[in-house]
């Protein structure tokens, strides 16, 4: 059975449940305030990580899938008695798969133009621009660190 719960402990749990509801309105609030008045950045502009994605996903997510389906493809040829595949080669043909994917990233970042509109299909024209960005961006980090020591 139950024991009755006097009057002054449910009012108490009422008051306390309230108290902690605007509590966390509150909160929700103060946060959404400064949420919104952080996101003006000079990071990359959101057509630009479009455009990165775009190129990210057939140069880096092609191989990379490829280079797991080594694995499998050479699993069904060996267990049904296709050809003796030596588990070096399959290793050694996907780490090439997995090492084209990681080129492909690179060029997925590197040849993604910053205009508005897109730039050429491969995008070989801003790979020394996008570099000489890359490297402008951690240029003022290095030269703060040498005054420093």
């Amino acid at each position: 059975m139950k024991k009755k719960q006097s009057k002054k402990k449910t009012q108490n749990k009422r008051k306390k449940n309230s108290s902690e509801k605007i509590a966390f309105s509150n909160l929700e609030n103060t946060s959404n305030t400064i949420s919104t008045s952080k996101r003006s950045s000079s990071g990359i502009p959101k057509y630009v990580a479009d455009r990165m994605a775009r190129r990210i996903f057939f140069t880096a997510g092609i191989p990379t899938i490829l280079g797991m389906s080594v694995f499998v493809v050479s699993y069904i040829i060996v267990t049904r008695n296709i050809a003796e595949i030596p588990p070096s080669s399959t290793i050694a043909i996907s780490a090439l798969f997995f090492l084209l994917g990681l080129a492909g990233l690179s060029f997925g970042i590197l040849s993604a133009s910053w205009d508005k509109e897109p730039g050429s299909f491969f995008g070989v024209e801003n790979i020394p621009m996008n570099i000489k960005r890359a490297k402008a961006a951690f240029k003022p980090a290095t030269q703060n660190f040498e005054e420093n020591v």
